[in-house]
């Protein structure tokens, strides 16, 4: 696992966990740099993710040594923790088990998908075989480059940065990421005192995931925006500029 500070000290603290197949570098870069002026942030990588060769286990392990590190250099409490995507769910996780206190659970539009153990393996099979492909095809890592700059309006160097991770990690990390994800349940109606839950919601991937929100948490603040999945942080000013503007209104 790698934890590193930065930013404002004297600003409120925030945890920046990333996504699935992410490290904080290429998941929150163009976010970052303005987020920093204002607040003091807690950047997460991964076993497996981290550069090391450590191999992600399961998000329960993970999510205990995150927990781990929150009690033992913030006396266990944070001002907020926002999660892109995959790292969604480990705010979700932290607040449900009630082992640290966070202030503010913010959700930056993830999936919050959840199967059972067959459902599970058989997608994780079918993924791990994709990965396997693509990591040895040029043409089709191009094609997916391509995709990310059309689909999400990225610059050519935020999804070459999305392409060449998918390379550099172990098979086994992205596996054992992708199928505990799906197997670490969320409980319906969850509302801890004194904790806030805020979703960015990208409109764009459907009203079912705004069921989902609406389902896991009691009362959850929503911000709807009209974008895909999480394309507020791969640069684009229409998006990255609202949704920070939001956030800042969260910690309020």
């Amino acid at each position: 696992m790698e934890f590193v500070e930065k930013g404002n000290e004297k600003g409120k603290t925030i945890m920046l966990l990333p996504g699935t197949c992410c490290n904080w570098q290429t998941n929150f870069a163009k976010v970052i740099p303005k987020l920093s002026e204002k607040y003091y942030l807690i950047c997460v990588n991964y076993d497996g993710f981290d550069g090391s060769k450590s191999t992600y286990s399961d998000m329960q392990t993970i999510t205990e040594k995150i927990e781990n590190y929150i009690i033992k250099n913030f006396d266990g409490k944070l001002d907020a923790a926002i999660g892109s995507s995959l790292g969604a769910s480990f705010v979700g996780q932290m607040i449900q088990r009630q082992r640290i206190h966070i202030d503010h659970g913010i959700f930056g539009s993830p999936d919050l998908d959840q199967t059972g153990k067959i459902q599970a393996k058989v997608e994780t099979v079918i993924m791990s075989a994709m990965i396997k492909s693509f990591i040895k095809n040029d043409k089709r890592k191009q094609k997916t480059k391509s995709k990310l700059m059309k689909e999400f309006m990225m610059e050519e160097s935020t999804a070459d940065a999305f392409v060449t991770g998918l390379s550099k990690y172990s098979i086994e990390s992205i596996k054992n990421e992708f199928q505990t994800d799906l197997l670490t349940h969320l409980e319906n109606e969850i509302e801890v005192d004194n904790t806030k839950v805020h979703f960015i919601y990208a409109s764009k991937m459907g009203p079912k995931y705004l069921k989902r929100y609406k389902k896991h948490f009691k009362n959850p603040e929503i911000k709807e925006f009209d974008m895909n999945h999480e394309q507020w942080l791969f640069g684009d000013e229409r998006y990255t500029v609202p949704v920070l503007q939001a956030i800042d209104g969260f910690l309020e």
